[in-house]
């Protein structure tokens, strides 16, 4: 059984997370970083403008995104894996940046990413991170994903009782 096709969103946070990644161990110019993951294979099914809004928006915020979701870590920043803290400063980053996308889907995009390039429980740290990020930066949008996820419980347990 074939995998579903990856949509060209998930495949731009998938580069961006790579230019993230290689900045975060040499500093690579932004430049060469953009121009080296063009030349990589499935580029050109990427959403071009999301990777390069998240790539160009991490890099140039990583200072104050660490910041922001330092307070949810339980170690030193110098402690993460390089793909955590990568996915970590461009969760942070859709957080802060771009209130069009859910809270909820730039969770799971996060999980996805660090299922598939982080450590054996790193995609459990990451949503933990994120989430306590989630409930500081967006609490109306969590409250209101709360109550939907409450009504939804309570009209399964009233159930169709027969009359």
């Amino acid at each position: 059984m074939s995998a579903a096709p990856k949509s060209p969103r998930r495949r731009a946070r998938e580069f961006a997370l790579q230019g993230v990644y290689q900045w975060l161990l040499n500093q690579s110019a932004l430049t060469s970083i953009e121009s080296q993951m063009a030349e990589v294979g499935g580029f050109d099914k990427c959403d071009r403008d999301l990777f390069l809004g998240l790539l160009r928006g991490t890099i140039g915020n990583a200072a104050e995104l660490q910041v922001g979701f330092a307070p949810f870590i339980d170690r030193q920043l110098n402690e993460l894996s390089p793909v955590e803290r990568g996915i970590l400063l461009m969760g942070t980053f859709e957080m802060v940046h771009r209130p069009d996308t859910p809270y909820r889907v730039i969770i799971n995009e996060a999980i996805e990413l660090a299922k598939g390039y982080g450590g054996t429980d790193g995609h459990r740290f990451v949503n933990g991170v994120l989430d306590k990020l989630a409930a500081r930066l967006r609490p109306e949008e969590v409250e209101a994903n709360q109550q939907q996820r409450r009504a939804a419980r309570a009209g399964k347990q009233g159930g169709d009782t027969p009359a």
